[in-house]
């Protein structure tokens, strides 16, 4: 057990009126901080309301805002993602939040959490282990994907078959709770280097 509480930021990327992301965000945060060693803190991508396009111009527009997440970013020991799938991939304002920041991500762990229909929201996974990978982050293996998400929780937001969905999201914290301390001492001993 890693005694002080690892820092973990869970990036949503659904908009508040979606029937499918927002409940799926709230049980993962439920779950990482009832895991008992993660300090949760929720990047809401929408919220954000970064620029899609990275250039100059834009950042000078959205600077505050830009410079509030990463601080947020850089500060935390891991990730989770939870994304839904648009078109075979992720949804843009996911993509422009790493985009704008492709340093504050280095040497930490990432983990998934996709939904989507028959899919589960894979295909945007599978694009998002390439897009970390560039920026030098260690993609874990262990995720939860849900097809037809809503289906998967009552009208309170509660599980349906809550063990199985527990020994899922269990295993997958368990993974990245491991990684997130290793990755740590080994930046505290040597700054990462790209």
């Amino acid at each position: 057990m890693h005694e002080e509480p690892l820092r973990l930021a869970v990036i949503t990327s659904s908009p508040p009126e979606s029937s499918s992301g927002p409940v799926v965000a709230r049980w993962l945060t439920r779950q990482a901080e009832q895991f008992g060693v993660f300090s949760v803190d929720v990047i809401d991508a929408v919220q954000a309301d970064l620029p899609v396009v990275v250039s100059p111009a834009r950042a000078a527009e959205a600077r505050d805002r830009l410079d509030e997440v990463a601080k947020r970013i850089e500060a935390a020991d891991a990730y989770v993602v939870v994304t839904a799938e648009y078109n075979h991939g992720c949804p843009a304002v996911l993509k422009s939040v790493i985009d704008w920041h492709p340093t504050q991500w280095r040497g930490k762990p990432v983990s998934f959490v996709s939904y989507g229909g028959r899919s589960r929201g894979l295909r945007a996974v599978e694009q998002l282990r390439q897009t970390f990978a560039e920026l030098h982050v260690a993609t874990l293996r262990d995720g939860v994907s849900l097809a037809d998400a809503r289906s998967h929780f009552d009208e309170d937001g509660n599980p349906r078959d809550a063990p199985g969905l527990e020994a899922a999201v269990k295993t997958m914290l368990g993974q990245l709770m491991w990684w997130a301390a290793a990755l740590q001492q080994a930046r505290e001993r040597r700054p990462f280097a790209a």
